[in-house]
C-alpha cells in the first residue's frame, strides 16, 4: 500500500511538472514573394493550449524572444488572442515554440494609448480608460475643454494620432520624431489644466496637421447623393446630433492598442434618419498609420461611408494607386502640414471591393476642406480600412513622393498577405 501512494505522489508530480513544461510548436509560413516587416499575427485562444498552470507567453524563435500579448476583445474576462509581429524574408518559415510562465515578461513599449479628462474648469486633468458623453457636454455648452488633447490619443513606434472626443470627431495626426512614446502630460500643464501645448515642437514631436471643419485623417462621415451627414459637429456647436458617445480603451499593450467608440441615435441634419456607429480603433508597430472598423446600424440604403483625407494646406490633387488585388490607394503628398513648413505623405488605403471612388467636400460648412473616399456601406456590416501619414521628421526620406508611394504600394502588399499557420499542442 505504502509502494503505491509514493508511485501515485511520483506521477502526479511528473503530472504537474509536464503540465507547467508544456510546449507548443507553432510554424508561420510567409508563401508570398514579399518581405514583410512588423507583420500582425493573431492567433485565438481556441488553437492553443490553456492548461498550463502558468498564464503568460513566452514566444522563442530560436534563441530570441519575441514580444508578444493577451488581448481580451470581448471583456469577459477571459483573453481571446495571443498576438505579436514578426518579420519575414519572401518565402521564409518560421518555426516558434510558446511556453506559459509565471511572471509576465518585459518588452519593449511600442504602442500606447491615452485619455484625460477633468470634471470642471478649475480641476486637474486625471487619468481615465473610459468616459460617457451626453449631446449637451460639449466644450460650448460647459464652458471649457474638458479632455486632454480635446480626447483620446494613440500612437505607435513611427506616428501618433487623436480623436476629438468632443463632439467633432475628427481625426488629428501627431508627427513623431522618436521611437519611443510621447510624455504623459502632452495636452496638460505643470498645474494639471487642459492646455494645447502640443502644436509647439518638443523633443519627442508635435500635432503637424491643421484639421478644421474637415474630419482629419481617417475620419468619417455618411453621404447621399444630395448631402454629407457629418458624425457630430463643429466646435462652434452646443448641442451634439449625438445622443449619447461612449468611449473605452479596450486594449492597451506594448504591442497592440485599441480604441472603441459607440454613438447612439446619432440623427444628423435634423432629418429622419437615426444611425448608431460602432467604431475600433487599432495601432501596431511598424506602420506610419491606423486601422479604423465601423459598423452603423440604421442605414437605409441610400448611403454612402465616406472616409476624409484634410485637404486643408494640400495645393496638389488627390491621388491613386490602384495596383493591389485588395486595396485602393488615395494619397497626397505636399507640404500640407501647418504653415505648409514640412512635407507629409498622407494616405488611406481602404477595401477594393467596396470602394466606389472618391468625392471632395465643400470648402465651407459643417464638413469641409476633405477629400471623401466612398465607400460601399451595409447595416450592421463592418468596414475597414487604413489611415497612413509619413512626415519629413520622421523619416527624412518621405520628401521624396516617389519614396511615400513606394512605401504605400509595400504596405498594401503587406496587408494583402496571408500568413500560413500550423499550431500542434
Amino acid at each position: 500500500m505504502k509502494r503505491n501512494i509514493i508511485s501515485l505522489i511520483v506521477i502526479a508530480l511528473c503530472f504537474f511538472a509536464c503540465k507547467k513544461e508544456h510546449l507548443t510548436e507553432i510554424i508561420l509560413s510567409n508563401n508570398s514573394d514579399f518581405d514583410l516587416t512588423d507583420k500582425p499575427i493573431s492567433i485565438k485562444r481556441d488553437r492553443l493550449s490553456t492548461d498550463s498552470i502558468n498564464n503568460y507567453p513566452l514566444l522563442i524563435n530560436v534563441l530570441d524572444t519575441i514580444p508578444s500579448q493577451l488581448n481580451d476583445l470581448d471583456e469577459d474576462g477571459n483573453w481571446d488572442e495571443l498576438f505579436f509581429v514578426a518579420n519575414f524574408s519572401a518565402q521564409e518559415e518560421k518555426k516558434l515554440t510558446l511556453k506559459w510562465v509565471n511572471k509576465k515578461p518585459n518588452y519593449v513599449v511600442r504602442t500606447s494609448a491615452r485619455f484625460g479628462k477633468r470634471n470642471s474648469s478649475t480641476t486637474p486633468v486625471q487619468p481615465k480608460t473610459s468616459e460617457t458623453m451626453l449631446a449637451n457636454e460639449l466644450p460650448k455648452s460647459l464652458g471649457y475643454q474638458q479632455y486632454q488633447t480635446d480626447g483620446p490619443s494613440w500612437e505607435n513606434d513611427k506616428v501618433g494620432f487623436r480623436h476629438y472626443l468632443d463632439g467633432r470627431n475628427a481625426k488629428d495626426l501627431f508627427g513623431k520624431k522618436v521611437s519611443t512614446m510621447s510624455p504623459e502630460h502632452v495636452g496638460i500643464n505643470a498645474e494639471g489644466a487642459v492646455e494645447d501645448n502640443y502644436h509647439v515642437m518638443g523633443n519627442w514631436g508635435r500635432d503637424i496637421l491643421a484639421v478644421g471643419n474637415s474630419i482629419g485623417i481617417g475620419g468619417y462621415a455618411l453621404a447621399t447623393e444630395t448631402e454629407l451627414m457629418r458624425l457630430g459637429v463643429t466646435v462652434d456647436d452646443s448641442i451634439n446630433n449625438i445622443e449619447k458617445t461612449t468611449f473605452k480603451i479596450l486594449v492597451e499593450g506594448p504591442i497592440k492598442s485599441i480604441l472603441n467608440y459607440n454613438y447612439e441615435n446619432w440623427k444628423p441634419n435634423g432629418e429622419n434618419r437615426n444611425y448608431s456607429v460602432e467604431e475600433y480603433t487599432t495601432i501596431f508597430p511598424g506602420i506610419y498609420g491606423y486601422k479604423n472598423t465601423v459598423s452603423i446600424s440604421g442605414i437605409q440604403g441610400d448611403e454612402n461611408l465616406v472616409v476624409g483625407l484634410v485637404n486643408i494646406n494640400n495645393d496638389k490633387p488627390l491621388s491613386i494607386i490602384d495596383e493591389n488585388e485588395n486595396y485602393i490607394v488615395l494619397y497626397t503628398h505636399d507640404k500640407q502640414t501647418y504653415d505648409k513648413k514640412w512635407w507629409l505623405g498622407m494616405a488611406l488605403i481602404v477595401p477594393k471591393e467596396l470602394y466606389l471612388g472618391y468625392t471632395e467636400a465643400p470648402k465651407t460648412g459643417p464638413l469641409s476642406n476633405t477629400y471623401l473616399a466612398k465607400l460601399k456601406v451595409e447595416n450592421k456590416q463592418p468596414v475597414s480600412y487604413y489611415a497612413i501619414a509619413g512626415w519629413e521628421l520622421s523619416d527624412t526620406r518621405f520628401i521624396d513622393e516617389a519614396y511615400f508611394i513606394n512605401y504605400l504600394k509595400k504596405l498594401t502588399n503587406q496587408l494583402s498577405v496571408e500568413v500560413d499557420m500550423i499550431i500542434t499542442n
